[in-house]
């Protein structure tokens, strides 16, 4: 497997978009990192997606890793949806005629559904973990306090795999301050955005959560996935796993349930 950069100038930055890739792709496989992450973080599922015949094109979002702005703030996510899109439009352009599936986590998967929601058409699949989409009342609760508070993520919220919070919290690419206002105000906006939004037809989708993630909890977004899946709908619930299920002591059964799935939507179109 071969890992290289490209970078472009996006709505309000420059992004960097992580790509990898092997001798000869059959399919574009996008992925969308979460908050205050990076996509170097999913390189051990680019892998396994690059394994399977896949190039994978994962930008760090405005604000996150190695792209520009101001740390861990997007100010519209109607914009990170257009930079993701470019994005799409430089892997598609380097790999003509291939079928693209979209993989997002977490506000990724909030930025995910947003880009199925406009761009679905031109997808041949939608991989859903752990996504930040229904009625989430942290970012309300919290732009209704006068100074926001200074509560880092717990590490320990990711996974049962001590070792994955103990990396996370020795990231330096990876933010540990506080939630800042103008990222909270994006998430409102973008949640609503999301349920204005219509539903994902006839689009393949596969919807993974961990059983006891306690950060996007399932009771929450339940209700909103139930209103958007369409006809070709795919779900796995993962008992005992918490937020990041693509590294949970089980990580290898849910990447396999990915690389399968990305195989099953593109393989007459991909092969």
């Amino acid at each position: 497997m071969k890992q290289r950069t490209e970078t472009f100038e996006g709505t309000r930055g420059p992004i960097v978009v992580h790509v990898w890739e092997g001798e000869a792709a059959r399919r574009v496989v996008l992925l969308a990192h979460g908050y205050g992450e990076h996509s170097g973080r999913y390189a051990h599922v680019a892998g396994a997606l690059v394994a399977g015949g896949a190039s994978v094109w994962s930008p760090d979002h405005l604000g996150h890793g190695l792209s520009g702005g101001e740390r861990a703030v997007i100010v519209d996510f109607e914009e990170t949806v257009d930079d993701l899109h470019r994005a799409a439009a430089m892997a598609l352009a380097a790999h003509p005629g291939l079928p693209a599936v979209l993989v997002g986590h977490s506000m990724g998967g909030l930025i995910a559904t947003r880009y199925a929601q406009r761009y679905g058409a031109e997808l041949a699949g939608l991989v859903l973990s752990g996504p930040l989409i229904g009625r989430h009342e942290f970012a309300e609760l919290l732009l209704g306090l006068p100074d926001l508070p200074d509560i880092p993520l717990d590490p320990g919220t990711l996974s049962r795999d001590p070792s994955v919070g103990e990396a996370y919290a020795a990231d330096p690419l990876v933010y540990h301050g506080p939630f800042r206002r103008p990222m909270l105000e994006a998430m409102r906006s973008g949640l609503a955005a999301v349920e204005a939004g219509p539903g994902f037809g006839d689009l393949p989708t596969l919807y993974l959560h961990g059983g006891e993630d306690p950060l996007v909890p399932i009771a929450a977004t339940r209700p909103t996935i139930e209103r958007l899946r369409g006809r070709n709908f795919t779900e796995r619930v993962y008992e005992g796993a918490k937020h990041e299920i693509f590294n949970e002591t089980n990580r290898q059964e849910v990447i396999d349930e990915v690389v399968a799935f990305v195989d099953r939507v593109t393989g007459r179109r991909g092969r």
